[in-house]
């Protein structure tokens, strides 16, 4: 079996199912003895332990309409409009249905503003790029545009009818076209009278068909329109919009907001004591006595032929295997095919060996020193390393071959058997190898051990592999090694309350489990390694981001000391404006009311005061309050602006100002933030506990959050070497722009330089309004700004800002250049590379779906531009932190924040810091193009900015 055919999930599509359900017994109700109308309840269960029973799916979800209205209400308001009222015993069943699903401990899907449809085709492709096979289980033909090479459609068996599964050849017979994508023009050309979609008049399937062999698309009938005759062409003329309209109500959104969490759709079991009180109550005896096995339930009769599989290769042995049904109703036979089978601690050959005594450790030592590289890996009692006591180490350097070495809560105990261990982990000669690395460089820096000589991190290199994709152990050993590793549950259960540490649990399960992990990493190392090559990616991996961990590693240990003073002092001052403008937003108001309720507030603005007649509600209804609103109507009634501030002070207080002293380490006094490598498919760097990286600075006390940030003491000041404008200095680099390169060569303001060009006046002549236009003008086209989005930032007319667009295109022509010749490449190859070779995969940039493949052209032009400056300071850290190393600077290296790094400066070495690091900066990556570095010093943070 393949790695992509190893997870098997299954998506139903509940209120499909349940009509189906509803429409098989309406003519045979099945009525208990309270009178209850169980058909829908038994067909939707009966269904679910069929696809169960039969498919052994390893992960599972059922997703459910709500009542919400839906993006689609917005777009046409007739949508759906012709359904009759929902069936009584539909609308009794549902309730009935989601207690049973989740007595199955099957996740709910649902969100509202959007369709089931929608959430299933999100998820499809969401798990199909993490190597699932994805089943749709639903009779709904719309589904068969998601269907791909490892996404089915799943019609599940009905009246007589055996299951159905299509894949994309199926779908395409079917409906007789080339590709799935089109069923969407199919549906757009013909309407869907069931959701009332009005197609276009004249057009049904057959029609449909014959006009996409010709044109292709809907899009590609119109555009030949001219070619048509009578009344056809008359209808495509005067419809076409209606058309258009109807393929977009039709499209099944794949990019819902929700996230693809494997932990919560995989399938562990049913909870009995639930499931039992629900039949029990729906009184499902003949169920319950087969599904719980009780006596007198009726044994599977199997019997095991040979078949084929769906394209006609040979298929696994099935069984065949028979399942009563309540009642009369006739009896139901399933095939049962072997559930995927991934290799195991219990089932793979392995040599994992516990190291007890000072002698034994002594003598792994001395084989660890023979090697040329060994991966380790730490078992600790916490997940922050600031914080984690050691309760073991693992070592491999042969597959199938681990060691560990327990040690007990006796600090001195376990600093001894660390100094055993220092001549290997300050071995520079020895590759040191692991899985996100950095967390053991921490736990060994607490007990004064460095790790020296060269680093691999597996998780990096699959984050250079892929950077979209998962990176966790467990998820890369079933991908790449067909193997299911222990899980850390299994040890010391789910995250919570009850959850205990490794130092509760048995010594024999603990050496198991983390000489596993070492195992496997080695392995995946060697599985990682020819990949990284073939596809150029080594030597970033090798001179820059492992060598960056060491660098990371050491500013995390540092930490940066928070003056928790002039927090509180502006946390006062913050709770004091904020009932300030609290107080002022109800004198305009004319009314008390809950601010913090977006409903009660939306009423007041649009129903009291009639801010805005044609103001929006959301999708369950009540008024859009969001920011993007109240910015809009801060120009007309001081209220909005007033409600903004208040806003924004609430959150400075709760997310930063209260909350940072509470993540000071007791030990340290510092804070310690974590950086991430493998977090942003960029390559930026990104930071938890604290986000640095969300630090508002555009207000004035968002500014003075930084303030908070000082030296370790008084022989200290903080100094802030900041890039300028790099990603637009990129640009000039990478598009080769005369005009760009000049203005940047000769120190000539950027912005002002565009504007003179834009607006065809002088550079003296350029005003301050001409500047800002022509600001976010040059950012905004390096994000691929439309004209609309242009005009709302600078809240100006679209056709203003499509002329400001053009203009810039016309003076910038290589910059025009440059963004259509990157997303003609990436169609291509279908991935975009930085400077030093990172790469983004843009699986869609070829995509038939105009949104999807939209973000991806704007990715390939982006991309590089964000990489590469990732790329930049991320070279710049590394040169910096091994001169101020080689140098034995008493400065550290403390943050970094975008574009900026901050150092704890001291001040005896305050000039020669301005003097080399933006030397060291700006000449990091050499390009033609000038790096200009900013260099600031303060008493804080925000003076040094």
């Amino acid at each position: 079996m393949s790695q992509k055919q190893a997870c098997k999930l299954f998506l139903l599509d509940a209120m499909a199912l349940i009509y189906r359900a509803h429409f098989a017994f309406s003519k045979n109700p099945r009525i208990n003895s309270k009178g209850l109308n169980t058909g829908v309840m038994l067909g939707f269960t009966n269904t679910l332990v069929e696809v169960l029973d039969k498919e052994k799916p390893t992960h599972i979800g059922v997703a459910f309409d709500t009542k919400a209205p839906t993006f689609r209400h917005a777009q046409y308001e007739p949508y759906k409009a012709n359904r009759q009222e929902q069936p009584e015993d539909i609308t009794t069943a549902i309730p009935w249905v989601k207690e049973i699903v989740k007595a199955f401990r099957i996740p709910l899907l649902e969100l509202d503003g959007f369709e089931a449809d929608d959430i299933i085709g999100t998820l499809a492709k969401k798990a199909e790029r993490e190597m699932f096979t994805v089943y749709m289980m639903t009779p709904d033909k719309d589904y068969g545009q998601i269907v791909d090479e490892h996404i089915f459609l799943y019609k599940p068996s009905f009246l007589g009818n055996g299951v159905d599964i299509m894949g994309p050849k199926q779908v395409c017979a079917k409906w007789d076209i080339s590709h799935v994508d089109q069923v969407r023009d199919i549906l757009g050309l013909m309407g869907d009278a069931v959701d009332n979609i009005p197609g276009i008049p004249g057009i049904g399937e057959k029609t449909a068909v014959k006009l996409l062999k010709e044109y292709g698309t809907v899009e590609g009938l119109i555009a030949n329109v001219d070619k048509l005759k009578g009344k056809q062409r008359e209808n495509v003329e005067n419809f076409a919009q209606q058309g258009l309209l109807s393929k977009e109500l039709a499209t099944i959104k794949i990019d819902v907001p929700v996230d693809f969490d494997e932990a919560d759709l995989r399938y562990e079991g049913f909870d009995e004591e639930k499931l039992r009180a629900i039949f029990t109550e729906l009184e499902f005896r003949t169920l319950a006595a087969r599904i719980f096995k009780d006596p007198g339930a009726k044994k599977a009769s199997i019997n095991a032929p040979a078949q084929m599989d769906l394209f006609g290769a040979p298929a696994a042995p099935v069984a065949t295997v028979t399942i009563e049904t309540e009642g009369d109703a006739p009896d139901t036979t399933l095939e049962i095919g072997p559930p995927p089978v991934l290799d195991t601690i219990w089932g793979n050959v392995h040599n994992y060996h516990k190291i007890k005594g000072i002698e034994q450790v002594r003598e792994l030592v001395d084989y660890l020193l023979l090697q040329d590289e060994v991966c380790f890996d730490t078992e600790t009692t916490d997940l922050d390393p600031m914080k984690a006591e050691l309760v073991g180490l693992s070592f491999s350097y042969v597959s199938g071959e681990a060691y560990y070495i327990p040690v007990t809560e006796d600090q001195k105990e376990v600093q001894g058997v660390l100094e055993l261990l220092r001549p290997f982990f300050e071995n520079e000669s020895i590759v040191k190898i692991g899985q996100n690395i950095k967390y053991d460089i921490l736990v060994l820096k607490n007990y004064g051990i460095e790790v020296k000589g060269k680093i691999y991190d597996t998780m990096l290199a699959h984050y250079l592999i892929d950077p979209d994709g998962k990176h966790g152990m467990d998820w890369l050993a079933q991908q790449y090694l067909h193997y299911k590793p222990v899980s850390i549950t299994e040890l010391i259960g789910k995250k919570g309350k009850g959850q205990s540490n490794m130092r509760d649990v048995d010594e024999d399960e603990v050496t198991a489990y983390a000489a596993e992990d070492a195992d496997i990493t080695l392995r995946l190392k060697e599985k990682f390694d020819p990949i990284l090559n073939t596809n150029g990616l080594t030597k970033l991996f090798d001179e820059v981001e492992n060598p960056l961990i060491e660098v990371l590693a050491a500013m995390e240990f540092e930490g940066v000391r928070i003056d928790t003073q002039s927090l509180a002092e502006l946390s006062v001052l913050l709770d004091t404006e904020s009932k300030e403008i609290e107080k002022r937003v109800y004198e305009l108001a004319g009314v008390r009311f809950n601010l913090a309720s977006p409903k009660q507030l939306g009423d007041v603005l649009f129903e009291k005061m009639k801010l805005d007649p044609k103001a929006k509600k959301t999708k369950t209804g009540q008024y859009a309050t969001g920011e993007e609103i109240l910015s809009r109507l801060a120009n007309e009634h001081p209220i909005a602006e007033a409600i903004l501030d208040f806003r924004q002070m609430v959150k400075l207080k709760s997310t930063y100002v209260d909350a940072l002293p509470t993540m000071i380490n007791p030990k340290t006094g510092r804070i310690h933030t974590t950086y991430n490598q493998f977090v942003a498919a960029t390559g930026r760097l990104s930071s938890i506990n604290p986000n640095l990286q969300n630090i508002p600075i555009r207000t004035a006390r968002g500014r003075e959050i930084r303030k908070a940030f000082v030296p370790r003491d008084e022989n200290h000041l903080l100094l802030s070497a900041d890039y300028s404008q790099i990603e637009l200095r990129l640009m000039a680099e990478f598009s080769g722009d005369e005009s760009m390169l000049d203005a940047f060569k000769n120190g000539r303001d950027i912005h002002s330089t565009t504007a003179a060009k834009i607006f065809k006046v002088p550079l003296e002549d350029v005003t301050s309004d001409m500047r800002r236009k022509a600001k976010t003008a040059n950012f905004g086209i390096i994000y691929g700004i439309s004209a609309f989005g242009l005009s709302q930032r600078l809240s100006i007319p679209r056709a203003e800002a499509k002329e400001i667009i053009d203009a810039y295109f016309m003076e910038f022509p290589a910059v025009k250049d440059y963004m259509d010749g990157a997303i003609q490449k990436a169609q291509q190859t279908e991935f975009v590379e930085t400077i030093l070779g990172r790469r983004r995969y843009l699986r869609d940039i070829n995509s038939r779906n105009i949104t999807t493949r939209g973000f991806a052209e704007r990715n390939a032009i982006n991309a590089p531009l964000q990489g590469s400056a990732a790329d930049l300071i991320k070279v710049a850290m590394i040169h910096v932190h091994e001169w101020m190393k080689k140098e034995k600077l008493q400065s550290k290296m403390i943050l970094q924040v975008h574009d900026e790094l901050v150092f704890d400066a001291h001040k005896d070495e305050i000039d020669l810091l301005k003097q080399h690091i933006p030397s060291l900066m700006s000449n990091a990556i050499k390009l033609n193009v000038p790096i200009e570095v900013e260099v600031g010093v303060g008493t804080d943070w925000l003076q040094a900015h």
